[in-house]
């Protein structure tokens, strides 16, 4: 098996893991949130950042180390929009992150520790902002598979 296969494989598992994440976090992230399922949340928010990062790494790897030359990327504007949408997409990550990270914290302190309802919707709101940027990253995929940008 090659190189570039072997990326293109994690790549694509990656992208769809971290749809998957988001899924979960969306499903958890409801009023009442408390015990398991809060723990349950803050694991999967972990997995969602590795998975983000690993999805970082392996996407560069095909740039520079798979089949098609790296200038076909780095210099596409499309690429460079689909990146984009991947830093924005974390920029909104970071607050339901920090506020996953409180909220376990406090419920490890206290064991009947609910989060309060109105967080739990901010923290949705920002999840689903999350998924509609997310969206945008296929699309500037499907743009440069075909060519659009150079």
């Amino acid at each position: 098996m090659d190189l570039d296969l072997i990326l293109a494989i994690f790549h694509f598992a990656l992208v769809f893991a971290l749809v998957a994440i988001v899924s979960a976090e969306l499903m958890l992230l409801r009023k009442g949130l408390m015990g398991i399922q809060l723990r349950l949340l803050g694991a999967i928010d972990g997995a969602y950042g590795a998975s983000a990062g690993l999805l970082i790494a392996v996407g560069f790897g095909r740039v520079f180390f798979g089949a098609t030359a790296s200038g076909f990327y780095l210099g596409n504007p499309v690429f460079w929009m689909k990146i984009a949408a991947f830093v924005i997409v974390g920029l909104i990550s970071i607050k339901p992150t920090i506020d996953i990270l409180r909220w376990v914290r406090q419920s490890k302190s206290n064991s009947h520790y609910a989060v309060p309802d109105g967080e739990v919707r901010t923290a949705r709101r920002f999840v689903l902002a999350e998924a509609a940027v997310f969206a945008l990253i296929p699309i500037f995929a499907s743009l440069m598979a075909r060519g659009y940008g150079l």
